[in-house]
């Protein structure tokens, strides 16, 4: 298989972005439970996609190489 391919690129990127999207449902579904008004909730969820994001695409930036 090709892994330089654009849709193993791009299947990868999904499951990159699947993976932050569930860490994100996951913190925001704790924030709730810890008793945090939604805002709130929706502000630590955002902040868990994009941290979650940053380091799958750091890792597979670091192993393609």
């Amino acid at each position: 298989m090709n892994y330089g391919s654009t849709a193993f690129m791009l299947l990868v990127l999904a499951v990159a972005v699947l993976f932050a999207a569930v860490t994100a449902l996951i913190a925001f579904g704790l924030a709730r439970w810890e008793g945090a008004a939604v805002p709130a909730a929706l502000s630590r969820s955002g902040i868990a996609f994009a941290a979650a994001l940053t380091l799958s695409l750091a890792a597979l930036t670091f192993l393609s190489r």
